[in-house]
């Protein structure tokens, strides 16, 4: 693992190309660095100034040796140079702000091999070029050129595009969502996703880690390290380039290489990444996750005013593969009970459109303390009588009172329901226009709870292999200038691996295929060896179930003559004959190399 605590928490801090100019890079970096409150000492480096903002300006980094974190925003061309006088000066991380590197092509490309070669050289993490920089909010530290410092909070988000990630911190303002970390990560030259989902997975200020990716370079190292990562916490990734044209947009934004896109369906799902099509999906679940506890089972309760409404987040429910609750006996008569007789009882349970906050915690509070509920999700509309703070201020009283449980809410309006919202978002409580978003959310986190609760333990694939074996019958098969290998060389194969193989041989006679058949055992099969015939059954070259030395013999004879009669130009190996099999269920297996994840 990187070592990035000073990373994130430097003592102090170095901008290399720091601004006098307002709306230059140099300055606004400088300017944030100072206005997020950072408690650290900040050096301004420019060979031009005497002072910037009120700090001393330094000629060079060389005259301010060990400082933990240094920005850098010069030219593209006096990188190579700068970051050359950071590792001679004791800096441990850097952050290269500079465009102008692979994504513009070969010239860019030789730039940032040669910045890579020295950050090495001299040991220090490095996060960009081409990149925005970094936030921490718990630090607090804005070494970045962003607009302004998000909120604190619980996500870590990681961005591959700057500018999404600006308009993304720009919205949580207005939404009140917070964020523990916020990571640009440019070119990811050294530091990748993968450095930062690690540290994040351990940061005790972060709950759940949001990726938007356009390209994942380093395939294994994700599978093991990511994999490790979602037992600890939930990572969501919002990969982009799915399309033949999002592929040539990544490759032209960041020089990014976009991938099999099914490829990293299989890799997230193997590591147990939830991944995410829209930035909506993205936010709503991270906002679910840092909010409600996860969900047991996929049981989900509905409490509405409006029947309309509840059809539709019953449907969603169904859609997305999860049950609605049965309810209790107990639930059942209690609700009955307390709730005015033209409410319905049974999930979903309508309150009626003249519902008060008293009749939405009456409802609440039974359906949440049932033992057949995994979650809940309580729907608003804007009725006569409907007092949507009210009812938020029911579900806050009801979530401290009852926290094992995911209570989701769906206020459905604008103005009128503008209040409900209002309380609900500024105690962190997630709150969706409508119901869809938030069932999705609520299946978001039950995958997530299952996925925890399967065993880690994988099935070793450590065993003894006869590769020498294995080598000799492809070069045999090589010298006979065949790219494909037949059915008895395949066995041959599968068992130097350890996998057992039906008993086979290869006969060139009537003779031989009868000694073979009495050696592996009646019944048997008999199938053409042809490295032309694929498909031995349409030319007649398979024979099924014989039992004796008179049926091998004659079916022997039978499969020559249908092959010479149907592909005549054919070569013929001879005729395999395998021990007849009983009955078992048939797999095929694919595989595809790919060039971001291997096999």
């Amino acid at each position: 693992m990187r070592d990035l605590k000073h990373f994130f928490n430097p003592k102090s801090v170095a901008v290399i190309g720091a601004s006098k100019t307002p709306g230059k890079v140099g300055n606004t970096i400088l300017r944030n660095i100072m206005e997020s409150h950072y408690k650290g000492e900040v050096y301004p480096i420019n060979p031009g100034e005497s002072e910037i903002l009120g700090l001393e300006c330094k000629k060079s980094i060389l005259e301010v040796p060990g400082v933990d974190l240094a920005v850098v925003c010069v030219p593209a061309a006096l990188v190579p140079r700068i970051a050359e006088e950071c590792g001679k000066a004791g800096v441990k991380n850097l952050i290269v702000i500079s465009a102008g590197f692979k994504e513009i092509g070969k010239e860019g490309a030789e730039l940032e091999k040669r910045l890579v070669e020295l950050s090495r050289q001299y040991s220090m993490n490095m996060l960009g070029p081409n990149c925005l920089g970094m936030i921490d909010t718990h630090t607090p530290l804005n070494a970045s050129f962003a607009a302004q410092m998000p909120l604190e909070g619980e996500i870590a988000f990681i961005s591959q595009s700057g500018a999404f990630g600006t308009a993304i911190l720009d919205w949580s303002i207005v939404n009140n969502v917070g964020f523990s970390k916020f990571i640009s990560l440019g070119n990811k030259a050294d530091l990748d996703e993968i450095d930062f989902i690690e540290e994040a997975a351990s940061d005790p200020n972060t709950k759940v880690i949001l990726c938007y990716l356009e390209s994942i370079t380093q395939g294994k190292r994700f599978l093991e390290i990511v994999g490790a990562a979602t037992r600890k916490k939930p990572v969501l990734i919002l990969k982009s380039g799915t399309s033949e044209a999002g592929v040539r947009a990544a490759s032209s934004h960041t020089g990014a290489l976009a991938g099999n896109d099914r490829a990293y369906d299989a890799a997230f799902q193997q590591t147990g990444v939830l991944r995410v099509k829209t930035a909506q999906e993205l936010f709503d679940l991270a906002l679910a996750f840092t909010t409600q506890p996860l969900p047991r089972g996929r049981r989900v309760a509905l409490v509405t005013n409006a029947g309309g409404p509840g059809i539709v987040a019953t449907d969603a429910v169904e859609r997305v593969g999860l049950e609605m609750a049965r309810f209790a006996p107990e639930t059942v008569k209690e609700l009955r009970e307390k709730l005015p007789a033209e409410s319905n009882v049974y999930n979903p349970v309508d309150v009626i459109g003249d519902a008060r906050p008293e009749r939405y915690e009456l409802a609440l509070n039974a359906v949440l303390r049932d033992p057949n509920v995994d979650a809940a999700l309580v729907i608003v509309t804007p009725q006569a009588q409907t007092n949507p703070p009210g009812v938020a201020d029911v579900i806050l009283k009801i979530q401290k009172e009852l926290p094992e449980k995911p209570l989701l809410i769906s206020m459905i309006g604008g103005k009128l329901t503008s209040g409900g919202v209002e309380k609900l978002s500024k105690a962190g409580v997630p709150c969706f226009v409508f119901p869809e978003r938030a069932v999705d959310a609520i299946a978001g986190m039950v995958s997530y709870s299952e996925m925890q609760r399967e065993p880690l333990d994988r099935v070793p694939f450590d065993f003894a292999v006869d590769r020498e074996k294995v080598r000799d019958i492809f070069a045999s098969v090589r010298a006979d200038k065949r790219n494909i290998l037949l059915g008895t060389e395949t066995a041959q194969v599968a068992r130097a691996y350890g996998i057992n193989a039906a008993p086979s041989g290869l006969a060139k006679s009537p003779d031989e295929a009868v000694e073979i058949a009495e050696n592996i055992g009646y019944p048997v099969v008999l199938k053409i060896a042809s490295p032309k015939i694929l498909h031995k059954t349409d030319v007649g070259g398979v024979k099924l179930r014989l039992d004796t030395p008179e049926k091998v013999k004659n079916g022997f004879i039978e499969i020559v003559e249908n092959v010479e009669q149907h592909m005549q130009d054919a070569s013929v190996y001879g005729v395999e004959v395998q021990h007849m099999m009983p009955p078992g269920r048939e797999l095929i297996i694919g595989m595809v190399r790919d060039v971001q994840f291997g096999p």
